[in-house]
C-alpha cells in the first residue's frame, strides 16, 4: 500500500527543500507540485501566470495534484503555497487514503526575510517594492490562508533554519 506525505505551507516555508531531504531520509520519491506542473506544461509558473492567469493555473494545478496522488509508490509531495486554498484541494489532501498532511509553519518575519531575496521570481509578490510592504502582504495573506493550512493532520514549527533538526522532528511526527 502506498503512503503519501503532503507538505503544505506558505511560499518560502521550505516545503521543497525539506521535502527533498525527508524523502531521501525515508527512501520515498519526492515530487514538487510546481516543478511537476512546469515540466508537464513546458512553462515556468511565472510564464503560466503571465500567459494565462491565476484561475487557469489553479485549474491545472488541481489536475496535476490528482495525477501525482495517483502515481504508484511511497512519496513526499511538496505543494504550492496556494494549493490547499483553492478548489477542493484540501479535501483531496485530507481524504487521500494512507496519507499525512503536514503544515510547515514559519514566522512572518522569517518568511518575509526569506521571500525578499527571491520576490521577483514569485508571481504573487513580484510587484512589491519594499521589505515593509512585503511583510505586510505576507502577514495578511498568511492570515487568509491559515484556515486551510491549519486543517493539516500535523503541524511542524520550522523556524529553525537547521534542516537536520527539521527532518528529525518531521520523522518523529510521522512515527
Amino acid at each position: 500500500m502506498k503512503k503519501i506525505i503532503f507538505l503544505i505551507g506558505y511560499m518560502g516555508s521550505g516545503k521543497s527543500r525539506i521535502g527533498k531531504e525527508l524523502s531521501r531520509s525515508i527512501s520515498y520519491t519526492f515530487y514538487d507540485l510546481d516543478n511537476f506542473i512546469s515540466a508537464n506544461e513546458g512553462l515556468t509558473i511565472n510564464e503560466i501566470f503571465k500567459n494565462n492567469n491565476e484561475l487557469y493555473f489553479r485549474k491545472i494545478e488541481r489536475e496535476y495534484l490528482k495525477k501525482l496522488v495517483n502515481i504508484d509508490g511511497n512519496k513526499v509531495i511538496s505543494l504550492g503555497g496556494g494549493t490547499p486554498c483553492y478548489n477542493d484541494n484540501m479535501d483531496l489532501i485530507l481524504n487521500t487514503s494512507n496519507s499525512e498532511s503536514i503544515y510547515l509553519n514559519r514566522s512572518i518575519d522569517f518568511l518575509a526575510e526569506r521571500l525578499y531575496k527571491k520576490m521577483y521570481s514569485r508571481p504573487l509578490i513580484s510587484h512589491i517594492k519594499s521589505k515593509k510592504e512585503l511583510k505586510s502582504f505576507v502577514s495578511k495573506h498568511l492570515f487568509e490562508r491559515n484556515q486551510y493550512y491549519l486543517k493539516a493532520n500535523k503541524i511542524l514549527n520550522t523556524n529553525s533554519s537547521k534542516i537536520d533538526k527539521n527532518i528529525k522532528e518531521l520523522i518523529s511526527l510521522l512515527t
